[in-house]
């Protein structure tokens, strides 16, 4: 453990932003999985979902924009099939 006040704040500060950014990268995770094996019926509202919770991730840098693009274009790729 560390002695100093302010890493032992800083590490406590990390460890929560760790735990934040891993719920965020679950979540956009999960969308994904539900975009691509949502029904037919149901995929254009499941690849809007997704996408807006991409775009969200990228708000809150968690993922970077150039990742986010490139998942939400696989997305509409498997959505168009």
């Amino acid at each position: 453990m560390p002695h100093k006040k302010s890493t032992i704040k800083r590490l406590r500060q990390s460890k929560k932003l760790n735990e934040r950014n891993r719920a965020v990268k679950s979540k956009v995770a999960t969308a994904i999985k539900n975009a691509e094996t949502a029904p037919p019926e149901e995929r254009e509202a499941r690849v809007r979902e997704a996408t807006s919770v991409i775009d969200k991730a990228v708000k809150s840098n968690v993922i970077k924009k150039n990742t986010a693009s490139r998942r939400k274009s696989r997305i509409m790729k498997s959505r168009d099939e």
